[in-house]
């Protein structure tokens, strides 16, 4: 699982990059963008903004929180050290790439949410994806890990997708958000397991 999650990230961050800065692929991040907000629905734009309240950095920085406090009650203290290595550094990267490259977000006229910062990468697709990877790696000795790993996969495809919906992210965004948080979780994951490892011995 790791090694498929890391070549994953990889080879999505390699496209989202490409989608990025070749000119020839620019036009399709527009024309998904345009083509979903011709099939809004009312009950959709209320999924969709709902997400996009949840799937902000208020709301997951809550979320990890009692994640944390709850592990630490079971005295998991590498659990809790590897969810805030996590989260912090997906945030840290994230937030430093939308500054470096500095992408407009699509035209004002498809966005129904407000949104903050540049476009690339998506912000909440990384959270989703950070959480996501998060919760699978923890999980991986749990006697439900199939059913937790179809949930976040679930969550963080509808997290990405909805930020395209909303008109507030281009597809390529969407990709590179997904990818960083899955490269970045995994590689902190290697890490974990060997400091558990040197641990124990």
């Amino acid at each position: 699982m790791p090694y498929l999650l890391l070549y994953a990230g990889f080879f999505l961050f390699i496209f989202s990059v490409l989608m990025l800065f070749t000119p020839s692929l620019n036009p399709f991040d527009l024309v998904m963008v345009e083509w979903m907000s011709q099939h809004r629905t009312v009950q959709l734009n209320t999924i969709s903004t709902t997400l996009s309240a949840i799937g902000g950095m208020p709301f997951v920085l809550f979320l990890t929180t009692i994640w944390c406090l709850y592990q630490a009650w079971y005295k998991k203290y590498t659990n809790v050290v590897f969810i805030s290595l996590g989260l912090i550094g997906s945030i840290a990267t994230v937030w430093l790439l939308k500054y470096i490259i500095s992408r407009p977000r699509p035209p004002e006229i498809y966005h129904l949410v407000q949104s903050y910062g540049a476009s690339f990468p998506s912000a909440h697709s990384v959270y989703a994806a950070t959480l996501g990877c998060l919760a699978i790696y923890l999980s991986l000795e749990h006697p439900k890990h199939r059913l937790i790993w179809l949930c976040a996969f679930i969550w963080l495809l509808i997290m990405g997708i909805s930020r395209i919906y909303l008109g507030v992210h281009f597809p390529s965004d969407v990709l590179a958000g997904w990818s960083i948080g899955f490269i970045w979780i995994t590689l902190l994951y290697m890490l974990y397991v060997k400091f558990s490892r040197a641990k124990t011995n």
